[in-house]
């Protein structure tokens, strides 16, 4: 009787949790497979290596997933680097899934590389109150003329900036072209620096629609009505919830190494702390230390464009001073140095974005104390190398000690009141006084040259 009652009191979780699994509606894994999501990615800042990356890695995962019918790209930048903005777009011309830009939130602008993505996307949406345009390059866009000047005959452009300003007026008529907008705004955003408003914008074809939020943009792309001037971009998003998607930690990683500021200052930890560890070598805490930032720093100017003859001037300035700390030169050498210390600071990254540009008062900063660093601290620590030894058998070199018995060859000396094994070729008497030349293991090999006894 009683294993039948532990049969039933083991059974009946069992039985009641089938009966609860059979009683759900079958409509709950349909309703489930019918969840549509909208990835939403969003761009907040200057364009430059980190938001390519974070664009470029998520866009590629949405595509192999195959499961979104849309990609939405929400805007509010300056502008940003050219070789990242062409990195992002290309991706999106090669997606498979359509990419969707709104210029968001209101006070909001798509300035400079924003106009070229917003001209890339498959539909572009700007929000009121917001701005795009201002897509000149930066290299060649000039100050703006003083009052006085305005009768004055400007400077013919070089060579340089005509391929460079014809490139850039190529590139957006081709993405207006592909997404059938506005073609001679768009050429006018660059060569004159022209700009919008969102009302203004969407009565010249620049964009396709405007929307005040993401939500009210999938509600817009949901209308089955809706005609974007664009063959082939077809939505379905009537039963679709927006996914807000935010960078990980690998993209908010590279976002801050990459700050030219940050990556300037790891590279001078990493040259000051291998720099440490070989005046004076210990337990390595410099050295390691040193050699991590080192690698971190130049990864991240590998991502920014680096002017080469700026890092090598930066580094020759640092040289300079580290000889100006070995052999003092009246200053020549470290006068030198700070001088080529500051110029490649300022040449070390090639552009003209604001955003990307080492601070001036960081160079001033930095430049001033490494310039005390090096020639005091390391000069400091050259100067111990050279002092006589204290500690451990290499202080005993040059040392002197006393016969302690009459020998040829092998024999014993006193020496700071312990007793050596010795080794001298000479003839050698108890009471001379020898000095220590060498030594070989545990063996001091001595010599009496001065002919010295105890008195």
């Amino acid at each position: 009787m009683y294993r039948l009652v532990i049969g039933i009191i083991f059974w009946c979780p069992f039985l009641f949790y089938a009966q609860a699994q059979s009683e759900q509606p079958p409509t709950t894994a349909a309703a489930v497979a019918t969840v549509v999501r909208v990835p939403v990615l969003a761009i907040d800042g200057a364009i430059g290596p980190a938001v390519s990356d974070y664009l470029i890695e998520q866009i590629t995962a949405i595509n192999l997933e195959a499961r979104a019918p849309a990609i939405f790209i929400t805007i509010d930048t300056p502008g940003g680097l050219s070789s990242s903005l062409r990195d992002i777009n290309q991706r999106i011309l090669s997606s498979n899934i359509p990419i969707v830009c709104l210029v968001y939130p209101q006070g909001a602008r798509a300035a400079s590389a924003g106009t070229y993505l917003l001209y890339a996307c498959h539909v572009a949406a700007m929000a009121t109150a917001t701005t795009l345009g201002a897509a000149t390059p930066v290299m060649i866009a000039g100050p703006m003329p003083k009052p006085n000047q305005e009768q004055e005959k400007s400077a013919k452009p070089s060579a340089m900036e005509n391929k460079i300003l014809n490139d850039s007026i190529a590139y957006i008529r081709s993405l207006a072209q592909l997404r059938q907008r506005n073609e001679e705004w768009a050429e006018l955003a660059v060569s004159e620096a022209a700009t919008l408003t969102a009302d203004e914008a969407l009565a010249m074809n620049v964009i396709d629609l405007m929307a005040q939020s993401p939500e009210q943009l999938l509600g817009l792309l949901s209308d089955p009505n809706l005609t974007i001037n664009q063959d082939g971009v077809i939505f379905d998003l009537a039963a679709a919830t927006l996914d807000y998607r935010v960078p990980d930690w690998r993209s908010m990683f590279i976002a801050t190494i990459t700050d030219p500021n940050i990556a300037y200052i790891l590279m001078l930890i990493g040259v000051y702390g291998l720099l440490l560890e070989f005046y004076n070598p210990g337990i390595g805490v410099a050295g390691v230390t040193g050699a991590i930032a080192l690698f971190i720093g130049l990864y991240a100017l590998q991502m920014l464009p680096l002017n080469y003859a700026g890092l090598g001037l930066l580094l020759l300035g640092i040289a300079f001073l580290v000889i100006e700390s070995m052999m003092p030169s009246f200053g020549v050498f470290g006068i030198g140095g700070l001088i080529a210390f500051v110029i490649g600071s300022i040449f070390l990254i090639d552009t003209d974005q604001p955003q990307y540009q080492v601070s001036l008062s960081l160079i001033a900063t930095i430049a001033l104390t490494s310039g005390l660093f090096i020639v005091f601290a390391l000069g400091y620590l050259w100067r111990l190398r050279s002092n006589p030894v204290v500690t451990g058998l290499e202080s005993l070199l040059n040392s002197s000690g006393v016969v302690e018995q009459d020998f040829t060859g092998d024999g014993f000396v006193i020496l700071n009141g312990e007793r050596w094994a010795v080794y001298c070729p000479q003839a050698l008497k108890q009471g001379d006084v020898v000095d220590v030349e060498s030594i070989d293991g545990l063996i001091l090999k001595v010599s009496n040259h001065k002919n010295r006894r105890l008195p």
